[in-house]
């Protein structure tokens, strides 16, 4: 039998961005069981919640409840929450169990006050301040860098943007950035020039990818991203999710069974339990409204 290769591929499982469009309030314990079943598959993270007025996310607003419940002490994955200001970096910032502060940080101003209620220059403003918060707390921050694909508001887009971004963020020292197609518009070809340009030219910087994705184009997307050197990859079990700030039907996630059998399909292998990650798809069907 010829033995897979290992390509240091990380799987960033985004249950929080699965859950967060629903309206009808998932019962805490139902949340605590379905994550705790994730921790034990052996995902690289697990995007677990976020700290963001629960006026804005309702769903989110049991995420410290939750992570006290979780059983992390023999799981491999690192926990990550999304913060969308100060307060709520603060806030994250005090529990151990969170390894990583996820911000979202976009290139469309409409999208940045829809999503954040404040502009692109009051977000780097953050960005500073949860960085330095995070060098004190012994956490790492990961910025999503949202419309990096196009955005439906008629701002200016040019792929050049990404660059420019990416750069002020490096200048603050972000050590992870995740290139995120909020709406579902990338394609091969754009995948390809983004993640050519800015892995080269910023070789100190994890760069990840949370695209959403119809079904149908969801694999060539992901081949597009790994021949372009990330390694890094967001996905939702079943494809749920989808961010409910964005002008959208709420595209869903790229579908991780879909990454998983990318991967394992091209002899690449992951550290993942299988047993598990079959009880995590069973449980997500009970989880999540049909």
């Amino acid at each position: 039998m010829e033995q897979k290769r290992k390509d240091n591929i990380k799987i960033i499982e985004c249950p929080r961005d699965a859950m967060q469009g629903i309206r009808e309030f998932i019962p805490t314990e139902v949340k605590v069981n379905y994550l705790n079943t994730l921790l034990s598959v052996g995902f690289d993270t697990i995007d677990c919640g976020s700290f963001v007025s629960p006026k804005a996310i309702p769903q989110m607003a049991d995420t410290g409840e939750v992570i006290k419940k979780l059983s992390i002490r023999n799981a491999k994955s690192k926990l990550l929450t999304i913060v969308a200001n100060k307060r709520g970096a603060v806030d994250s910032s005090h529990y151990d169990e969170v390894h990583y502060l996820g911000y979202p940080l976009s290139l469309s101003e409409t999208f940045q006050q829809r999503n954040t209620n404040k502009s692109i220059a009051a977000a780097f403003d953050d960005i500073e301040f949860i960085q330095n918060l995070c060098a004190k707390s012994r956490k790492v921050l990961v910025c999503y860098i949202s419309m990096g694909f196009g955005n439906p508001y008629g701002d200016p887009y040019d792929m050049g943007y990404v660059g420019e971004f990416v750069k002020r963020l490096a200048e603050l020292e972000v050590k992870v950035i995740s290139l995120a197609d909020t709406i579902g518009v990338s394609n091969i070809e754009n995948i390809t020039y983004l993640f050519n340009s800015v892995i080269p030219a910023f070789p100190h910087i994890e760069f990840g990818a949370h695209l959403h994705s119809h079904p149908v184009s969801a694999r060539e997307k992901i081949e597009a991203a790994y021949k372009a050197g990330c390694r890094r990859f967001d996905g939702a079990i079943r494809g749920f999710g989808g961010c409910p700030m964005a002008n959208d039907s709420l595209v869903g996630n790229i579908a991780t069974e879909t990454i998983i059998d990318y991967f394992e399909s091209n002899d690449i292998s992951l550290p993942l339990n299988k047993e598990n990650f079959s009880k995590a798809m069973k449980l997500a069907g009970e989880v999540f409204p049909a």
